[in-house]
């Protein structure tokens, strides 16, 4: 069964005698697919009220697991933002009531960023549904040949690694 990649490698191979057509359909495989799940996440994110870098930072608080907090530097850090980016972006999550700020008992001055009851329920519910979007895409393959792919596409993200 032909597909969009199909038609766009027969179109080039015909212009380009250098074309390697198998490499080019993973490329645009793999541009469909990911042009695909990017507009699945700006959907789910937009039904769910958030903007991309504010699931991020909830994403950074609780990938750090239990109790979901973590210092300013450390989440800055975590997320490759500087720390005055980072306290820009803290605020309308704490006013959102998302997230709190509170400094530790022993040293006021040194603060410390909680994922709250209402940001745990944000991050949870965005998460389900993107969980739902990607198990919908990969829903044509079996459950072999899901496992088949996560291994091949293991090794091409361990070649990018080195």
């Amino acid at each position: 069964m032909r597909d969009s990649a199909d038609d766009h490698v027969a179109t080039w191979a015909a212009e380009l005698d250098w074309l390697d057509p198998v490499r080019e359909a993973i490329i645009v495989r793999l541009t469909i697919l990911n042009r695909h799940l990017t507009q699945a996440r700006r959907a789910a994110l937009a039904a769910g009220g958030l903007e991309r870098w504010q699931f991020k930072i909830l994403l950074g608080l609780r990938r750090g697991g239990p109790p979901y907090e973590a210092s300013p530097s450390d989440l800055a850090d975590r997320l490759g933002l500087t720390r005055g980016a980072l306290s820009a972006r803290l605020r309308p999550l704490e006013a959102a009531g998302l997230i709190e700020r509170s400094g530790e008992t022993e040293d006021r001055r040194r603060v410390r960023v909680r994922l709250t009851d209402a940001g745990y329920a944000a991050f949870e519910r965005h998460a389900g549904r993107e969980s739902r979007d990607e198990a919908a895409l990969l829903a044509t393959l079996t459950p072999a040949e899901q496992q088949t792919l996560a291994d091949l596409l293991r090794t091409l993200v361990r070649g990018t690694e080195v």
